[in-house]
């Protein structure tokens, strides 16, 4: 079948089998390796990526579903030269260690922060509960997303200021 899904404001049109996972046509066919399978049941949240502007676990969906749609990826949302606030707390914060779950942490508290850009701890781990580390403990990760959250206050404040001067 042929696909037509937009990914990290990319287009691309592919021909897959009607069976496959979006997270292998992310990961095999267009060489997007930061979303990763992990249990390949949705319990551990390592594929989430964004379809529309919501978080989805990529191994439950199949590319066919996302035909038409705007994908963002990890590779999507920040950049070495320019990285995301959650990507800063990350590694500001310590919010990793092997870092396998990390983009699918960041995935999450991405979305989580577009909704209540100042969660509480309790609001932070409710929303991960659906994303597994088996490394960290999740301490370093809450502190990570409440870094990311100021951080981006902060720029929206700016933003602000320099709006109300022009």
């Amino acid at each position: 079948m042929n696909v037509t899904v937009t990914v990290n404001g990319k287009p691309y049109t592919r021909d897959v089998e009607p069976r496959l996972l979006l997270v292998h046509f992310l990961r095999e066919d267009l060489g997007l390796t930061g979303t990763h399978v992990g249990c390949d049941t949705s319990q551990c949240g390592a594929c989430t990526v964004h379809l529309n502007g919501d978080a989805v676990k990529s191994c439950t969906l199949l590319a066919v579903q996302a035909d038409g749609m705007d994908v963002t990826t990890i590779e999507g949302i920040g950049t070495p030269a320019a990285l995301h606030p959650l990507q800063t707390g990350f590694w500001e914060e310590h919010g990793l260690q092997c870092g396998f779950c990390t983009p699918g942490m960041i995935m999450s508290s991405a979305e989580l922060l577009k909704h209540n850009p100042s969660p509480s701890e309790e609001d932070i781990r409710l929303h991960l509960e659906g994303n597994y580390c088996r490394c960290t403990g999740y301490h370093n990760i809450v502190r990570a997303v409440q870094h990311a959250a100021g951080m981006m206050a902060g720029q929206e404040r700016r933003e602000a200021v320099e709006a109300a001067d022009d």
